[in-house]
């Protein structure tokens, strides 16, 4: 099984490129910073800072939502590769390839850099509530008329 899951910083707003011909589609590369989660006593924390990159839907929704400093969960694989650069050497690659692309953090927590709460996996739900719906706990608000559709009361 190939699975990661990373929750980290952008370094840089993400690049985005579309590929040519009659169904283009966006390739989106960006670097995130993830905490390690312990520190040594006395010691600054430590991040590493992984290469991803999302393809298509996902690549466009990184493009249209994330900005450098933003905070992004991210589920995916890891995938290796390699290629020879324009000096004839071999340069081995390793990115973590998105399947599932949120926020962590809302709109307000990090100085408004966020837009939107749309979260881009495709669960096909009439209601995504915008951050502005939600509480300063974390916890949003349940809409009024909609206790029918939950499956608890």
């Amino acid at each position: 099984m190939n699975k990661a899951i990373l929750i980290g910083r952008l370094t840089r707003d993400p690049e985005v490129r579309y590929t040519q011909g009659d169904s283009s589609m966006a390739i989106a590369r960006f670097t995130l910073a993830v905490d390690r989660r312990f520190k040594r006593a006395g010691e600054t924390q430590e991040a590493d800072f992984i290469g991803c990159v999302a393809f298509g839907k996902q690549a466009e929704f990184v493009e249209k939502y994330f900005r450098q400093g933003m905070k992004m969960v991210l589920s995916g694989r890891i995938q290796t590769g390699s290629y020879t650069n324009k000096d004839g050497q071999k340069v081995y690659t390793t990115d973590v390839v998105a399947d599932d692309i949120e926020f962590a953090e809302s709109k307000g927590s990090n100085g408004g850099a966020g837009d939107s709460g749309y979260q881009s996996n495709n669960h096909n739900n009439s209601f995504r509530p915008e951050p502005s719906s939600a509480m300063g706990d974390g916890f949003m608000n349940i809409p009024d008329g909609i206790d029918e559709e939950l499956p608890f009361n």
